[in-house]
């Protein structure tokens, strides 16, 4: 009788244990998926020109083209270039994968508008902290490790940019720092820092690019928002004067089903970060200013 009182108390307790437990592990579950979920700030790997703080989810493959048409205006804008769209400055055909929530590895082709061409940019993109709400973590942090190869004929010419005297005379590097938060449903705003090394350069110019930056993103409404996107490049040197900062705006349609679109006016002529922020000479106010559009389409593989 004492024994089965025993028995009885025990699998009571065990039961009572068990649902203590129980609870435990689902409030510790959940609790870890509240802390792992990430406020999205932007749509898009990309705002404008410079890179957003987004990265892709795990398994998900993103396809993009990127077109630069010519100057809608200035000495080669105009009615003989039909503002522009009858000339391609640049083109982009590239995908993003994500590794996992936070890492992300990218590759894409672009004909290049500064005097490297035929590039190759491959890059990695990884998201240091995100922001999870509006208050206990208000800032989200990502870094970005690219080279670009120009793959273009080597010139005899032994003061072209392209004579490449060694394999490692095409290559560029840039690195990348964005921390971005998102200030509201309407509002997200980012500041960027970034270093550029090209290891081949015009005698009168110097091989290292540094730039500052800025953007921000403004919903309109479910679908639609605009962005703004401004950067500063700078080499501390005379050769500075000739070179302006790539400004841009744009608006952003979400169409659905992971389909993004973006179409901007820019100076900015280049679509890869070694080109655009060191080659960009168009001048907004002599009309040097160009239409562009980005289409993204993701996928789950």
């Amino acid at each position: 009788m004492l024994v089965g009182k025993w028995i009885s108390r025990k699998l009571e307790h065990d039961t009572k244990m068990k649902n203590i437990y129980s609870s435990i592990v689902f409030l510790f579950v959940c609790n870890l998926t509240l802390a792992q979920h990430q406020l999205p700030i932007f749509k898009d790997r990309k705002i404008i020109n410079a890179y957003s703080s987004e990265t892709l989810a795990k398994g998900m493959l993103d396809f993009r083209i990127g077109h630069r048409f010519g100057d809608m205006f200035g000495e080669d804008g105009g009615w003989p270039t039909f503002y522009g769209l009858e000339n391609a400055r640049d083109i982009l055909i590239g995908f993003d994968y994500g590794i996992n929530n936070d890492l992300l590895v990218g590759i894409n082709r672009t004909k290049g508008a500064g005097p490297l061409r035929m590039l190759v940019n491959s890059y990695l993109k990884y998201k240091l902290a995100g922001q999870q709400d509006m208050t206990e973590k208000p800032l989200a942090v990502t870094v970005v490790a690219m080279s670009s190869l120009s793959t273009m004929p080597r010139s005899e010419e032994i003061s072209a940019i392209n004579n490449f005297p060694k394999f490692a005379h095409r290559l560029t590097y840039h690195f990348q720092m964005m921390v971005a938060k998102r200030f509201s449903e309407f509002v997200s705003l980012q500041f960027n820092v970034g270093y550029t090394h090209r290891n081949f350069v015009d005698l009168d110019d110097v091989n290292y690019v540094v730039n500052i930056g800025g953007a921000g993103r403004f919903q309109l409404n479910r679908r639609l928002a605009i962005l703004l996107d401004a950067n500063l490049p700078t080499r501390f040197r005379d050769v500075d004067k000739k070179y302006k900062a790539p400004l841009g705006i744009g608006l952003e349609w979400e169409t659905g089903g992971g389909h993004v679109f973006q179409i901007n006016f820019t100076n900015a002529g280049g679509l890869s970060e070694p080109d655009y922020l060191s080659y960009t000479t168009s001048d907004w106010t002599q009309g040097e200013f160009r239409l562009g559009f980005t289409i993204s389409r993701q996928f789950r593989i």
